[in-house]
């Protein structure tokens, strides 16, 4: 039962039910091209990027993903490209969905690399929907000093 009618189409809401109060989409009804599909999709991947003494550490979080629909790259050298797909669920026949909120499709994240990055070192676990891939720095090569002896 709705509380409040909505002047926006069909659709109605209740005060009191906070997940019921979804915001008005004027766009809603036309037709998405497949570049907007995939842009939404990028946005929603995140990914941690974070640099320590040794490598760069990028983390991404991504429930429901298995390994196997995952894949990690190193383009042109050094660009790091985290791609894959979220499997969208089955839908039965018989099956009335209230929500749906979780997102399927392609995902594709690209960074590029610092020159200090070892891209042959590169190495990626997945562990509980979380990618952690782990590129080594090439150690700092110190500015060779040599001491010159002063005659005289």
């Amino acid at each position: 039962m709705s509380i409040i009618p909505s002047f926006f189409g069909n659709r109605r809401t209740n005060i009191f039910d906070p997940f019921s109060l979804d915001i008005w989409d004027p766009f809603q009804d036309l037709s998405h091209s497949e570049i907007s599909k995939e842009t939404s999709q990028l946005a929603n991947t995140r990914i941690d990027w974070k640099e320590t003494p040794e490598a760069h550490i990028f983390r991404a979080d991504l429930p429901g993903v298995n390994k196997e629909e995952v894949k990690v790259e190193v383009e042109e050298g050094r660009v790091l490209k985290i791609s894959g797909e979220r499997s969208r669920e089955k839908e039965e026949k018989n099956d009335k969905w209230h929500r749906v909120e979780r997102s399927s499709g392609k995902f594709l994240r690209r960074f590029r690399l610092p020159e200090n990055t070892k891209v042959d070192g590169v190495k990626a676990t997945m562990e509980n929907g979380v990618l952690t891939v782990i590129v080594p720095k090439e150690e700092e090569k110190k500015p060779e000093v040599k001491a010159i002896e002063i005659s005289g």
